[in-house]
């Protein structure tokens, strides 16, 4: 890629602009590990820390919002910037867990467009986040060992008839109870409307009794990729960029299925309480650029800035979730701030039964 030396420059003067703000203070920023969090490191944190003298602090989590929610209610708030999936950021901001993040810190696009105007709507939706990346979950076979007919449906992923063997599913509500439906004939537009039924979620229920032995069940996007390729499911669910980073990186003969993806947005938010509310603040302006954004696009997710594009190798764009969006349905983080909780605790009860 060929970058215009005027957008580097300002990319540059807007970074250093912090370090007469900052002090060599520790900020601790929470994110997904892997690629995307080395992405992460490489684009924003680095930068970040390098041009201020920050001394920051990256962990990896789950994701949801349980440790976040434990912090605040026993004021020990150990962590100031997370990456939260937004299925799970309305329920943590209407919850008053996260800090209102002020649009007026954002600066304008590399190309001088008014970061209003810059990101995409769904980015800036919620008060107390700023998006990072347009990301899905798809799933996801080895090609070398599904021989004869290939899953191309999330009908495929419940017909354990065609296409025998385990399959890996992450182990929360979101998304299988989405899929589930699907598989059971439920059209997309009208998953949400019957999810929010007791009738609907016992149908969901019951499509994923159907394969409940047929499910190995897992914690963190990592494992995606390595029960994959050790044999240990079929046919994984993973993020998008987890499975692009084992074939692009690693090599692996893996396929993505882009059927009824369900697709979202990562934010930067900030914890409530954090003791490093205005560096934080200014981390996730400098992070939420243009360049950095577009930086993402090396684990296969979507910038939010239509200004980032400018950045993005167009060798890379078939793989974007945003390339694909036709296909996929767009998670809804109203729905799970309203279901969340009651959801989550009848899928443990059913995952004990």
């Amino acid at each position: 890629m060929t970058l215009r030396p005027n957008m580097l420059a300002s990319a540059a003067a807007f970074v250093l602009g912090f370090a007469s703000l900052a002090s060599a203070e520790d900020l601790t920023v929470v994110s997904f590990g892997g690629a995307y969090g080395a992405a992460q490191q490489e684009h924003m944190i680095g930068p970040f820390a390098e041009a201020t003298g920050t001394n920051v602090l990256f962990e990896d989590y789950s994701g949801g919002i349980a440790e976040i929610k434990a912090q605040v209610e026993a004021d020990n708030v150990q962590w100031d910037v997370v990456d939260i999936e937004v299925i799970d950021l309305e329920r943590a901001c209407s919850e008053g867990l996260l800090e209102i993040i002020p649009r007026d810190i954002l600066p304008a696009g590399d190309d001088g467009t008014p970061a209003m105007d810059d990101f995409i709507p769904s980015a800036l939706a919620n008060e107390c986040g700023v998006g990072v990346i347009v990301w899905t979950i798809v799933y996801a076979f080895n090609s070398e060992t599904m021989t004869g007919d290939t899953p191309s449906t999330i009908a495929d992923l419940f017909d354990t008839e065609r296409f025998p063997g385990m399959r890996a599913f992450r182990k929360r509500p979101q998304v299988n109870m989405e899929w589930a439906l699907i598989a059971d004939g439920v059209a997309p537009e009208d998953v949400y409307e019957v999810l929010a039924t007791e009738e609907g979620q016992a149908r969901a229920f019951a499509k994923l009794e159907t394969i409940r032995d047929d499910i190995v069940w897992f914690d963190s996007w990592s494992q995606a990729p390595q029960l994959l390729n050790d044999g240990g499911a079929v046919m994984v669910q993973s993020a998008n960029g987890r499975i692009f980073s084992a074939i692009q990186e690693d090599g692996k003969p893996f396929e993505m299925v882009w059927d009824n993806h369900v697709f979202d947005l990562d934010v930067w938010a900030i914890v409530r309480g954090s003791a490093q509310k205005e560096l934080a603040m200014d981390f996730i302006a400098s992070a939420t650029q243009s360049r950095p954004l577009a930086g993402m696009a090396d684990v296969a997710y979507g910038p939010t800035r239509l200004s980032s594009s400018a950045y993005v190798d167009a060798a890379v764009v078939p793989d974007l979730p945003t390339s694909h969006i036709d296909q996929g349905l767009k998670a809804d983080g109203i729905f799970w701030a309203d279901f969340g909780e009651s959801l989550g605790e009848q899928f443990n009860e059913w995952l004990l039964q």
